[in-house]
């Protein structure tokens, strides 16, 4: 039929910050909403992340931050269920751009996000879901 259009996917991303309310079953609760799948949380907002194992956690990953890094001082990244370091690749853009990186397991990097946005930290988070 001409005129209608058929399901528009769009990238998935909520335009504020916000705490993380839940975490688990592949996915997240946050601002009454849920998405199921990684997070990448910056000053602009909250994003679907494609990244799925800690093996993806490399410097391409995490373009979209570098282009918010004038804003971020520390990054969280949940790597999951266990604590994973990050490459020396990453540490060391991170470390060019002044930005601390602390790895975790999800369940920590989210309570220690929330804690920090509560404060109105300059933070920012990867979190993969578990």
């Amino acid at each position: 039929m001409r005129g209608q259009k058929g399901i528009e996917i769009r990238e998935a991303h909520f335009p504020g910050r916000a705490p993380i309310d839940a975490y688990g079953n592949g996915g997240f609760r946050f601002a009454d909403m849920s998405h199921k799948g990684s997070l990448l949380c910056l000053p602009s907002g909250i994003y679907g992340w494609d990244v799925v194992t800690p093996n993806d956690l490399t410097t391409s990953s995490f373009e979209k931050l570098f282009a918010e890094a004038d804003d971020i001082e520390i990054l969280l990244v949940g790597s999951g269920l266990d604590l994973m370091p990050l490459n020396s690749n990453l540490r060391a853009k991170l470390r060019k751009l002044n930005i601390s990186a602390d790895p975790m397991a999800t369940g920590a990097a989210v309570r220690t996000y929330n804690v920090l946005v509560a404060e109105g930290r300059a933070v920012a988070a990867a979190f993969l879901a578990v």
